[in-house]
């Protein structure tokens, strides 16, 4: 006997799968060519978090589902990183992708390069590569840098929290490992490292080891994704939706009142203790909202209320 259609649609529904799967992205391949190979596989929604170069290899965490929903908040969290820098040669790119701009025959010391960093730790101004996403007049500056036109964009604030050396591998190559926070690029940290030590730079090695709560350790490769395949959902490597919304506060709700938001009123908690919460929290703050059954969304504080802003359905 065939299923109705409304049957082959229910059961398509059941299997859409809803959270996060942590990809070690490989050297080489693009953040969306990752997204399209785990598209693939699942079938469903995709989205990710936090691009990383071709360069770049790592931590890449990818939504499925409604997750996509929260796809923004899970960048705000902080990066942790380790990366080479090779001394003497600026490139076009500022890593090992593009041709050599400049040389310096200066290398530096040990010495010198403990005492500059402490002048990339905390909140610095940075300006960001010509060949970035960022937009200008609603072009990629990448784009207009491809086309011989490549922009200068502006200094601005970035945070880093972490700046150590790890290894001097020989007189041209060293190692490092950073924490930063949202915005900051590692190849323009290269740069500015090399010119504050009197030579220039580029990275020739990135890997991101972490992105707020997604960690290496929760990693799948991209061809363990294919082989799993319709099995991914029971191979514990599909994480909650909330593991995005680490550090939002979260204010749990009734029913009635889980219901009434999910149908896009605002909704003002009765329980004194959620009230309270709310009133600590500063009008427009974002907030997770729960209910006995789990998550609700998203919404913002609105004069006293909450009002929805992400609905998570599942």
């Amino acid at each position: 006997m065939r299923p109705s259609s409304k049957g082959v649609m229910m059961m398509e529904a059941e299997a859409t799968l809803h959270g996060w799967v942590v990809i070690d992205k490989p050297l080489g391949v693009t953040s969306n060519r990752a997204v399209q190979q785990v598209r693939r596989c699942t079938g469903g929604k995709v989205g990710h978090a936090g691009t990383l170069d071709p360069l770049a290899t790592g931590v890449l965490p990818v939504a499925l589902g409604e997750a996509t929903k929260t796809a923004q908040y899970a960048t705000r969290g902080h990066k942790r990183y380790r990366f080479a820098i090779r001394w003497g040669e600026a490139r076009s790119t500022d890593d090992a992708e593009s041709e050599v701009v400049a040389e310096s025959s200066a290398r530096p010391d040990r010495d010198a390069i403990e005492a500059a960093l402490p002048l990339f730790v905390g909140t610095v101004l940075q300006r960001p590569p010509a060949y970035s996403a960022l937009k200008i007049a609603g072009r990629r500056a990448y784009a207009l840098a491809r086309g011989n036109r490549p922009p200068t964009l502006p200094p601005r604030p970035v945070e880093i929290l972490e700046l150590q050396l790890i290894a001097l591998r020989d007189r041209d190559h060293a190692e490092f490992a950073a924490l930063v926070g949202k915005g900051t690029y590692i190849r323009a940290l290269a740069r500015d490292l090399a010119s504050a030590l009197g030579t220039l730079g580029h990275v020739t090695e990135l890997r991101r080891l972490s992105v707020g709560r997604f960690t290496e350790r929760q990693a799948i490769s991209l061809d363990s994704i294919a082989s799993l395949r319709h099995s991914l959902a029971g191979s514990g490597y599909v994480l909650p939706i909330e593991t995005a919304l680490d550090g939002i506060p979260a204010m749990v709700l009734t029913a009635e009142e889980a219901a009434r938001l999910r149908h896009g009123q605002q909704v003002a908690p009765r329980d004194p203790t959620e009230l309270a919460r709310l009133d600590r929290l500063e009008d427009g703050a974002i907030v997770v909202t729960r209910d006995d059954q789990g998550l609700v969304g998203l919404a913002r504080i609105d004069n006293g209320s909450l009002r929805p802003v992400r609905i998570i359905n599942r």
